[in-house]
């Protein structure tokens, strides 16, 4: 059903109407909610029906790039099936809303329904250490990211990878490569949470900010199923920060 949205472009819209979907509001994991569903639940200022791709149901579930809207009680849909990349691709829109990734470019959150400042009560990091604090991370993580940024998506999380607007996600790739085909090369954008304590500890003179920076990145990477290059590298750093602030607080 999934593939005939792909390759049916004449009875598209008519397949769209059969699509069932597991979201974050189902119980378990039951693909049982149509897009029309979705539609009569959404806030009148919704615009966009949201989805999540992930390898399994608990990865897409468990992602920290839906837990802005967990907090503003925003339905996303969650894809787990390799065919779902192309389907969502393929369908765009359904009844003018367009679907729209949680995971990919900037998020518009004047359409939720409380305002990103409110998800958490802490002060943030001042201005011009955040600036400095970013600008020194994608210095350190240097061709691993194309930028580093405030994230307005999270709220628990310290760090999370996103795709650009126009860029493949992590999902499709991982897929097109375990298919043996060749992923156009990408580069992910790397959002922290200045809300987070451990980002508040952080400062653009901090001593071992690219390793903190390193594994940031590379928890980030494990959040959304990716493998590391080097998990060795990924191991010695932690064990090495974790040493320092033992000592520190002992």
């Amino acid at each position: 059903l999934k593939e005939g949205v792909v390759e049916d472009h004449e009875n598209k819209s008519s397949l769209a109407e059969l699509l069932r979907f597991s979201t974050t509001k189902s119980e378990g994991g039951d693909q049982t909610v149509s897009l029309a569903d979705y539609i009569k639940r959404m806030p009148l200022n919704q615009k966009a029906i949201y989805y999540i791709t992930a390898d399994s149901p608990g990865a897409a579930r468990s992602s920290p790039h839906l837990e802005i809207f967990e907090k503003n009680n925003v339905e996303v849909l969650l894809l787990s099936d390799p065919v779902d990349e192309w389907m969502v691709n393929g369908l765009g829109e359904y009844e003018d809303k367009p679907l729209k990734s949680v995971a990919r470019g900037e998020l518009d959150l004047d359409e939720l329904k409380a305002d990103v400042a409110d998800s958490s009560q802490d002060k943030e990091l001042d201005t011009s250490v955040l600036d400095g604090l970013l600008e020194k991370m994608a210095e350190s993580l240097g061709d691993r990211v194309k930028a580093v940024r405030a994230s307005r998506r999270l709220t628990d999380s310290p760090a999370c990878l996103v795709a650009d607007e126009n860029d493949m996600g992590a999902n499709l790739e991982r897929i097109l490569q375990s298919m043996g085909q060749a992923a156009p090369e990408r580069k992910p954008i790397m959002e922290i949470n200045p809300n987070h304590p451990l980002i508040k500890q952080l400062s653009p003179e901090h001593a071992q900010l690219g390793d903190w920076a390193a594994v940031l990145f590379d928890q980030a990477a494990l959040a959304e199923g990716a493998p590391l290059p080097e998990p060795s590298a990924y191991v010695r750093r932690v064990n090495d920060l974790l040493t320092r602030a033992t000592l520190l607080g002992g």
